[in-house]
């Protein structure tokens, strides 16, 4: 399980820093201009990064169901050779689907309008500022974010349904307890992460970037990354207790 944290707590800081810098420069400084190739770079490894959290979430979902659906069998299947080996395959599968959706926007021409509305390079803004016919990159979407995003969501939501049927058939209450408080933080993470995806990315094509997107943006690229830490990390007692001495609270 640590493994999979420290790993989410790296993306976390890895596709936060791809933007946020960025966006601190822009706020404090007058030239706020980026080169068409160094946007489409930032664009890769962010989209690269979001892509692998999300495989990653569906891997700790499988983790999930192995430690409460079969708890005497969980070191024999959670091996940390399998662990590594789950975790390189979310990598390697993030950044192909990343690279796929980089190679569309490279068949792009950009001549028309050159005003990103937003604090970063992203699929809906590249679609505004380009001056070809972007059909092809939005059926491309489509079909990677309905293929991948479907496969990646249904092995995150088939072993909670297998975990609440196992959760269920538990007689004592405090066993019940027990077992829903491993799954909230990560279910939390989850609702929160594909909410903001599913209203970013799986929608017709805007034709002008609101402040509700604006706003969505910020909550995936800013807000996310920094609740993580505070929903998993609050789990664990000891922090908590070093939370309340901090806030003077006995």
């Amino acid at each position: 399980m640590y493994l999979f944290l420290s790993n989410l707590a790296g993306l976390d800081i890895f596709y936060s820093s791809v933007t946020s810098p960025r966006m601190l420069y822009d706020f404090f400084s007058e030239s706020r201009t980026i080169a068409v190739p160094f946007c489409i770079t930032q664009f890769f490894f962010f989209f690269s990064f979001i892509c692998i959290e999300l495989y990653l979430l569906a891997v700790m979902s499988y983790d999930r169901y192995i430690a409460i659906c079969h708890p005497l069998h969980y070191i024999q299947i959670m091996h940390p050779q399998t662990c590594a080996l789950m975790v390189s395959a979310a990598w390697t599968v993030g950044f192909l689907t990343s690279l796929i959706h980089t190679l569309c926007i490279k068949m792009l021409d950009f001549c028309g309008p050159n005003i990103i509305k937003g604090f970063f390079c992203d699929l809906p803004q590249l679609f505004l500022l380009s001056c070809t016919d972007t059909f092809i990159n939005v059926l491309v979407m489509f079909l990677v974010g309905i293929i991948m995003g479907s496969g990646a969501f249904s092995m995150t939501l088939v072993p909670y349904i297998r975990i609440f049927h196992t959760i269920i058939r538990i007689q004592s209450r405090n066993g019940k307890l027990k077992a829903f408080s491993t799954c909230t933080s990560h279910l939390t993470v989850v609702f929160i992460f594909y909410g903001t995806l599913i209203s970013t990315y799986l929608r017709p094509s805007p034709t002008s970037i609101s402040s509700e997107d604006r706003l969505v943006s910020v909550m995936y690229t800013v807000v996310t990354p920094l609740t993580n830490p505070l929903i998993y990390s609050l789990r664990s007692k000891d922090l908590k207790a070093a939370l309340w001495r901090s806030l003077g609270v006995k």
